[in-house]
């Protein structure tokens, strides 16, 4: 009964509640910066598009195949992409220059009835270097709730980069509903 005593009092003073969310609110923030560090992407830089790139086409299974993107990974640096799916779900092209594997990459990526436009997004590690590029679709918002269904993200294990694509949970949770309906 005690406990309850003390939240009932906590309540009394609206101060406390406002500073102890806005010390929730800093260190959440803290938090999310510091994941800023390792490999992540960032806005498309006009960086050095020269060299020869691998094109790694993932997901692309069936017609609308949600879970489709596109990764060039640079030849010859530090890294090489490594993705975290079954071979079946993915295939690479090698040897292409970095205009021949974007065009190949857009045109993969909006295969789906709901494509409305792609993204394009540097990979970059801690330093800043460019270690290749993100391609994926956005949808028509009003089909999914949202244009961007992908999460993405980037981890480095040695010299490779393993890259871990998934459909953002609530969508994930309305196709499995969706396919147990049209049952």
């Amino acid at each position: 009964m005690r406990r309850f005593g003390n939240i009932i009092n906590l309540l009394k003073h609206p101060g406390r509640i406002f500073y102890a969310m806005i010390i929730l609110a800093v260190l959440t923030s803290s938090v999310g910066c510091a994941a800023l560090g390792g490999i992540h992407t960032e806005s498309l830089k006009a960086g050095d598009n020269s060299g020869v790139f691998d094109l790694v086409l993932y997901g692309g299974n069936y017609s609308n195949d949600l879970e489709t993107a596109a990764f060039l990974d640079r030849q010859g640096d530090a890294y090489n992409f490594d993705i975290y799916a079954p071979e079946f779900n993915y295939r690479t092209i090698k040897g292409l220059t970095f205009e021949e594997g974007l065009d190949k990459a857009t045109e993969f990526v909006s295969l789906n009835s709901s494509f409305h436009q792609f993204k394009i997004t540097s990979i970059v590690n801690d330093k800043s270097q460019i270690l290749g590029y993100e391609v994926k679709p956005l949808y028509l918002p009003y089909n999914y709730g949202t244009d961007d269904v992908l999460d993405i993200w980037y981890t480095e294990k040695g010299n490779k980069v393993v890259v871990t694509v998934r459909l953002k949970p609530f969508i994930e949770k309305s196709k499995t509903r969706d396919d147990l309906d049209s049952r």
